[in-house]
């Protein structure tokens, strides 16, 4: 497979790992059965697509949407589900770019930290964006958004091992939208600043 499109997948599929880890993980983990996308067969990481894990990751995602249903909202600010969350995105999309670069016959070690910088990088920004939107809506509204971080989580995953340019660009538009959202975050507040 060729080193370019491997890179790509794996920074799709961390970056799609730090909006909400346990679908991308569990799509991956499902694809390289086949193998389909991906394959971590003869590697440190063969267990991604072990049935024990993808039913860890397949239990994990009901707990973790059944709780945050009931919250009334996803964990987007700090707490301790929140913190958990972010930490296993991070984690699994570092461990999803080590085992694609191992599946390919590449050193793991650069995924594991690229893939530490992808999924906290898209996870401070979709946790960014769908914070500022979840402030402005109602209870019913603000539930939904559970759905929809799953959606965008595995929208980014499938384009990241079927279409792995393409989850690049999607990558860089979640970046656009974050730094526009700061930006007019800031200057809304500039005129504060000057009272002062």
């Amino acid at each position: 497979m060729d080193l370019v499109l491997v890179i790509a997948q794996g920074i799709g599929l961390a970056a799609a790992c730090g909006v909400r880890p346990f679908l991308p993980a569990l799509t991956a983990g499902a694809l390289a059965t086949v193998p389909l996308a991906a394959d971590f067969d003869g590697t440190a990481y063969a267990f991604l697509e072990s049935p024990a894990f993808l039913l860890a990751a397949a239990l994990a995602l009901v707990v973790l949407t059944v709780t945050e249903l009931r919250r009334g909202g996803p964990a987007l600010v700090a707490g301790p589900l929140a913190a958990a969350v972010g930490g296993l995105g991070i984690g699994l999309g570092a461990v999803l770019f080590a085992g694609l670069l191992a599946g390919a016959g590449l050193p793991a070690w650069p995924g594991l930290l690229a893939g530490l910088v992808c999924a906290a990088l898209a996870g401070a920004g979709a946790r960014d964006f769908f914070g500022r939107v979840a402030g402005r809506l109602d209870g019913q509204a603000r539930s939904a958004l559970v759905v929809y971080l799953e959606g965008l989580a595995l929208a980014l995953g499938l384009l990241a091992l079927l279409a792995a340019p393409l989850a690049l660009v999607a990558l860089v538009a979640l970046g656009v939208v974050t730094l526009r959202g700061r930006r007019r975050d800031a200057g809304k507040y500039a005129g504060l600043r000057v009272l002062r």
